[in-house]
């Protein structure tokens, strides 16, 4: 059923638009270049953090759609019922929102790199920052979106609400701490289920 769920998820995702984020990650790597000006050495070295940026905010685009309508719907009530725990729903959301934005962020990273004047060398390592973080950032917009499913406004509460835990991975990740931020993104993406799962079950009641 879980595998269910993912496919379920990974369908909507894709048909709902996946391709906004990843086009806002291309947007903000086509603008900065003009923002700093066309100095090669600045953009190389503002590079990484940008991608990052881009990054999380790809993550946090469609944050209203990863739990809002199966709650307004009451499919996380049917869930329930028949028996599956709200964390395996949460993961299962999770896997989902990764497998719909983060491929598709690492191959966008190779042609804004070249907007952004990054090396092979530069590329290469952000790609495995990218990839070992992005697990993180999918499984914090799933936690922050079961917290804010419901309330008004919550796409900006959820915003408010995960740019700052995402903080430490960034400043692991930008800063080629890449053992740091394995560990930041593990502990990330084991407590994202539990939170969620608490929050949906919070939600119901």
């Amino acid at each position: 059923m879980i595998g269910a769920l993912i496919s379920r998820d990974i369908r909507r995702g894709v048909t709902g638009g996946a391709w906004l984020p990843i086009a806002f990650f291309l947007v903000v790597a086509t603008l900065i270049p003009f923002a700093v000006g066309p100095d090669a050495r600045l953009l190389s070295r503002v590079a990484a953090g940008t991608l990052w940026i881009a990054a999380l905010t790809a993550a946090l685009l469609p944050i209203e759609r990863l739990i809002e309508p199966d709650r307004a719907d009451g499919v996380l009530d049917q869930l329930a019922l028949h028996g599956f725990a709200e964390e395996g729903v949460a993961f299962a959301k999770i896997t989902a929102h990764w497998l719909t934005f983060a491929p598709l962020l690492l191959i966008a990273a190779i042609p804004a790199s070249a907007l952004l004047a990054m090396g092979g060398e530069s590329l290469a390592r952000t790609e495995l920052a990218l990839a070992i973080g992005t697990p993180a950032l999918a499984a914090l917009a799933v936690a922050v979106a079961a917290v804010t499913a419901g309330l008004p406004r919550a796409g900006s509460i959820a915003g408010l609400l995960l740019l700052p835990l995402a903080v430490p991975l960034l400043i692991f990740a930008v800063g080629n701490a890449l053992l740091l931020e394995a560990a930041v993104s593990l502990l990330l993406t084991a407590g994202a289920p539990f939170v969620a799962g608490a929050a949906i079950r919070a939600g119901r009641t």
